[in-house]
């Protein structure tokens, strides 16, 4: 059995314009979507900070390796 839906190229061309539109603010309701409301998660807080650290690590490598070089 065939599901898909067949258009006419008019129905199509609406569709996709339809599509391209931007939502409109107020019938979106974001203050009603939760997900709107949560903050981003995850581990992207850290990057600075596993920056630096390595940042610290690679430095103190050349560092004690010119001082190790000149004994």
């Amino acid at each position: 059995m065939d599901t898909k839906e067949s258009k006419t190229p008019e129905e199509q061309k609406e569709h996709i314009i339809g599509e391209r539109v931007p939502e409109d603010f107020e019938s979106s309701k974001p203050h009603l979507q939760p997900e709107a409301k949560k903050r981003p998660g995850g581990m992207y807080k850290l990057l600075p900070l596993v920056i630096i650290i390595l940042g610290v690590i690679v430095v103190s490598i050349i560092v004690l390796g010119i001082i190790n070089r000149g004994n």
